[in-house]
């Protein structure tokens, strides 16, 4: 995607000095609800350095991440969201008040997924996410901003590296 791709009107830009400042600012939502969580737990890929941003934030040093496809591409997903290896090892979240983290609840199907299997684990589950959409079925319990518009994060905006 080149720069002025990027720069579309229809696109929200995340960059890395923001990434920082919403990761905090989500981490202070926590603590200022008295939700404390044993681990945090993403929901990867696009979960994973916003969950660890968050669990060093809020001195979680338990963390874990399962593995979701969902989307595909640009704007192209499966049908349903897929459990991918490996599993997180669901019987240790028994009775742990987890966060569990993605970087967007778009449709809300992955979070919605992701959420049932930790709560029928018998885990205490708050869920967090950088961006919702407005057509999501599951708003999350802490969310930085929200926006009807394709989000480019840092992480992911470039093509893959080829050697």
């Amino acid at each position: 995607m080149t720069i002025d791709e990027q720069r579309s009107p229809d696109r929200e830009i995340l960059g890395w000095h923001e990434f920082g400042e919403a990761s905090r600012e989500l981490a202070a939502q926590v603590h200022e609800s008295g939700f404390v969580p044993d681990m945090v737990v993403a929901i990867a890929r696009g979960g994973l350095l916003l969950a660890g941003s968050v669990a060093y934030a809020l001195d979680v040093k338990s963390c874990g991440a399962i593995n979701v496809e969902f989307y595909t591409g640009v704007e192209l997903r499966l049908d349903e969201p897929v459990l991918l290896s490996p599993m997180l090892d669901t019987p240790s979240v028994a009775g742990q008040r987890v966060l569990l983290v993605d970087d967007v609840s778009d449709s809300g199907r992955t979070l919605a997924m992701v959420l049932e299997l930790l709560l029928s684990a018998q885990a205490d589950v708050r869920s967090l996410c950088l961006y919702s959409k407005p057509e999501t079925l599951l708003e999350p319990d802490y969310v930085w901003r929200k926006t009807s518009k394709w989000i480019a994060f840092p992480w992911s905006s470039l093509p893959p590296a080829t050697v």
